[in-house]
C-alpha cells in the first residue's frame, strides 16, 4: 500500500491533479456498455442453469454462478475490449510536458490502428484486440471466482435477515456481498492484471502480436519475482470492491424497483 500512495504521490506532483483522472473519459465509455451486456447475461444464463439442474442434476446447481459469470463476462469482454485498451493505454500515457494535451480515446484508438501517420493495412485492426487473451485470463477467472463467493454470501445474509426482501435489505445483502466477493476475487487474479497490463502498454507491435500471457507472467517473474507478480494488489483490491459492490447492489434495487412497478 505504500507502493501505492508514494505512485500516487509522485503522479500529482509531477503531473497536476488530473493525472488521478486520467483515463476517466474511457472508463465511462466502456462502464456503460460492459455492465449493460454482463449483468442481464449473467442473469439469464444463471436462471436458465439453474433451471436446468434443479431438475436434471441438483448437485450441479452450486457450480451455476461459476458458470454463468464465466460465459457472461466473456461476451462482454470481447465486446468492450477495444475501449479498455484505449483505457489503459491512455492511464499509461505520459506526456513530456505538462501543457501537452492527453490523447482521447478515438485518437488513442487511431493511434493503436495506424501508428504511422498515413499507414494502412487491414490486420492493422488486430491490434484493437492487443492482449484479449490476457484480459480475458484475468476477466474470466475474477468473474468465476467473484459470483461464487457472492451468490453463497448473499443468500447466506438474506437467509439470516429472515424477512421479505425490501430495498434496504437488498442494498445491504448485495453491497457486503459484492465488496467481499471483489475483493478476494481481485487479491487472487492480481497477477493475471499485472500481465494484461503490460501487454496492453506494449510499444513493439510486432512483440505485442506475438506475446502470450504465460510469457508475459514467466517475465515478471523473472524481472520483480512475487513482488512484481502482485504489484499494485493493494489498489486493485482497493478498487475491485467498493465496484462490484455498488454496481451489483445499484443493479439488484433497480431490479427490485422495475418488478415492484410492474406488479402495480
Amino acid at each position: 500500500m505504500c507502493s501505492t500512495k508514494l505512485s500516487a504521490r509522485n503522479d500529482f506532483m509531477q503531473e497536476g491533479f488530473s493525472r488521478l483522472w486520467r483515463g476517466t473519459n474511457a472508463s465511462l465509455a466502456l462502464a456503460v456498455p460492459t455492465v449493460g451486456i454482463y449483468m442481464p447475461c449473467y442473469d439469464y444464463f444463471r436462471n436458465k442453469m439453474e433451471g436446468f439442474t434443479a431438475e436434471k442434476s441438483p448437485t450441479l446447481t452450486p457450480y451455476v454462478p461459476l458458470v454463468a459469470g464465466t460465459i457472461a463476462r466473456s461476451l462482454a469482454c470481447i465486446s468492450c475490449y477495444p475501449v479498455e485498451l484505449a483505457r489503459t493505454r491512455m492511464q499509461a500515457f505520459k506526456g513530456t510536458q505538462r501543457d501537452v494535451k492527453l490523447p482521447g480515446v478515438w485518437k488513442t484508438l487511431v493511434d493503436v490502428i495506424n501508428p504511422v501517420k498515413g499507414s494502412s493495412n487491414g490486420q492493422n485492426y488486430r491490434m484493437l484486440w492487443t492482449g484479449l487473451g490476457a484480459q480475458l485470463a484475468r476477466d474470466v477467472p475474477f468473474s468465476a471466482i467473484c459470483w461464487s463467493i457472492l451468490e453463497h454470501t448473499r443468500r447466506s445474509i438474506f437467509s439470516f435477515m429472515g424477512e421479505e426482501p425490501r430495498a434496504g435489505s437488498i442494498i445491504g445483502a448485495n453491497f457486503t456481498a459484492g465488496f467481499v466477493a471483489g475483493a478476494v476475487a481481485a487479491a487472487v487474479t492480481c497477477p493475471l492484471d499485472v500481465a494484461k497490463t503490460r501487454r496492453q502498454i506494449e510499444k513493439n507491435r510486432d512483440r505485442a502480436m506475438t506475446m502470450t500471457t504465460r510469457q508475459t507472467l514467466a517475465e515478471i517473474w523473472r524481472d520483480g519475482g512475487m513482488r512484481g507478480m502482485f504489484s499494485g494488489a493493494g489498489a486493485r483490491v482497493g478498487r475491485a470492491g467498493p465496484s462490484v459492490a455498488i454496481v451489483v447492489s445499484f443493479y439488484e434495487v433497480v431490479k427490485y424497483g422495475l418488478h415492484n412497478f410492474h406488479q402495480q
